[in-house]
C-alpha cells in the first residue's frame, strides 16, 4: 500500500518532506497540443492533461491525496474528517480514496445559505460521496466566514472539525484532520512531485508559460516552489477563482513559503503572476458566457472543464493573451488542467445553452 518516498534532490533543503505516499494517481499524464479556438496568432497552447489521474479521483486532488492519506496511515489514524463547498471536488475524493484505503470518511459541506438542509438534493459530489459510505454534515456558510489561518483553516470551520474529532475520539477513534482543498505542507508534495514528472516530460525545456487555476493555493504554491527550486525559467500563472483579493492570494503562496522553509529567499510576487479578475459572480457561480464557453471548448476540442475551477482559468488565459500579452514571457502556453471530467454541476442550465 505505502512505499517509501525519494523527494528530487533539489527539493532536499524543505521542511515536511514525506517518507512515503500511496499511489492513487495514474501517472504521468499526457501534454499535448490544445487547438483552442480563437488563439492569437503566434502563440502554442499545450494542456498538461491531469483530468487524467484517474475517474472518481481525477484531477489535482489525487496527487495531493497520495501524501495526505500516507500521512494518515503513519499517524495510525482509521478516520478522516474534511470540508468544502456542498459540490466540492477534493471532498468527493477524499470519500473515494478513504474507501479505497479502508478508512472512514467525514465532510463538512457548506450547505447555501438560501438552502435548507434537510432539502438539499443528493447529486453530483455529494451523490458520489453518499455512495462510497461517507459521513456528511452540513453546515451554514458562518462558520465558513473568515480568513485562513496560517494552518490552512478558517476559525469557525476548524472548531466544527475539532469538535466531530472531539466526539470521535471519545468512542476510541483516531482522526486525521485535512484543511480546504488539501492545501497544507503535506499536500504540497503532490505538486511539487508532479513538477519533477513534467521536467521528465520536457516541459522546462519546450515551454515559456505555465497557467494553473487558484483555490486554496496549494497547487500553484507547489508549482511555484519547484520551478523557483530548480532554477528553470518557467512563468508561472495562477488565475484566482475564489473571492480573495490579491493581496490575500499572494499571502495564501507566502503562507506555503514560511510553511516549507523558504520564506527568507523567495517572496509570493517574485515567484508567480496572479490574476484575480475572472471570479465572476463568485466561487462556483458561473454565467451563460462562462457555460457557452464550456460547451465551446468542449465541442471544438474534445476536452472538458470544470465550470468552478478551469473553465474560469481558461477564460483567463485566453483573454490575458488578448488584452495583457506583456504577461506572458514568450509563445508557448502550457495549460495544467487540474480538473476532474465529471459533470458535478448544474447540467441544466449547460443543457439550455443552444
Amino acid at each position: 500500500m505505502q512505499e517509501p518516498y525519494v523527494a528530487p534532490e533539489w527539493s532536499l533543503g524543505l521542511t515536511h518532506i514525506p517518507i512515503s505516499y500511496i499511489k492513487l494517481a495514474q501517472r504521468p499524464t499526457p501534454i499535448h497540443a490544445w487547438n483552442l479556438p480563437d488563439i492569437p496568432a503566434g502563440y502554442h497552447v499545450s494542456i498538461k492533461r491531469d483530468d487524467m489521474t484517474g475517474s472518481t479521483l481525477g484531477g489535482s486532488k489525487a496527487r495531493k491525496l497520495e501524501f495526505l492519506l500516507a500521512e494518515a496511515i503513519e499517524q495510525n489514524c482509521d478516520c478522516v474528517i474534511t470540508c468544502g463547498g456542498l459540490q466540492s471536488n477534493f471532498c468527493r475524493a477524499v470519500a473515494v480514496a478513504c474507501r479505497q484505503l479502508g478508512l472512514e470518511c467525514h465532510v463538512l459541506l457548506r450547505c447555501p445559505g438560501d438552502k435548507n438542509p434537510l432539502q438539499v438534493q443528493c447529486d453530483g459530489n455529494l451523490l458520489l460521496s453518499r455512495l462510497v459510505g461517507a459521513h456528511i454534515v452540513l453546515v451554514t456558510p458562518a462558520p465558513y466566514e473568515g480568513k485562513q489561518t496560517e494552518s490552512g483553516y478558517i476559525p469557525g470551520l476548524k472548531d466544527k472539525m475539532e469538535s466531530l474529532a472531539s466526539e470521535l475520539r471519545s468512542i476510541g477513534r483516531k482522526p486525521y484532520l485535512m484543511p480546504l482543498g488539501g492545501s497544507s505542507p503535506t499536500g504540497l508534495w503532490g505538486y511539487i512531485e508532479a513538477f519533477r514528472e513534467m521536467m521528465d516530460q520536457g516541459v522546462c525545456e519546450n515551454f515559456d508559460d505555465l497557467i494553473v487555476t487558484m483555490g486554496s493555493g496549494g497547487t500553484p504554491s507547489a508549482l511555484a516552489i519547484a520551478n523557483y527550486l530548480t532554477g528553470s525559467k518557467l512563468r508561472i500563472h495562477a488565475v484566482l477563482i475564489v473571492d480573495k483579493t490579491l493581496d490575500e492570494a499572494y499571502e495564501l503562496v507566502d503562507k506555503e513559503l514560511r510553511h516549507v522553509g523558504l520564506a527568507g529567499g523567495a517572496k509570493a510576487r517574485d515567484i508567480i503572476n496572479i490574476t484575480n479578475s475572472y471570479i465572476g459572480g463568485g466561487y462556483s457561480i458561473y454565467t451563460d458566457q462562462d457555460a457557452e464557453q464550456l460547451i465551446t471548448i468542449s465541442g471544438s476540442t474534445g476536452i472538458f472543464l470544470d465550470p468552478t475551477y478551469t473553465n474560469k482559468a481558461a477564460k483567463g488565459m485566453l483573454n490575458e493573451l488578448v488584452e495583457n500579452p506583456s504577461r506572458f514571457k514568450g509563445k508557448r502556453i502550457l495549460f495544467m488542467n487540474t480538473g476532474t471530467v465529471l459533470i458535478d454541476h448544474d447540467v441544466e442550465s449547460l443543457c439550455s445553452i443552444s
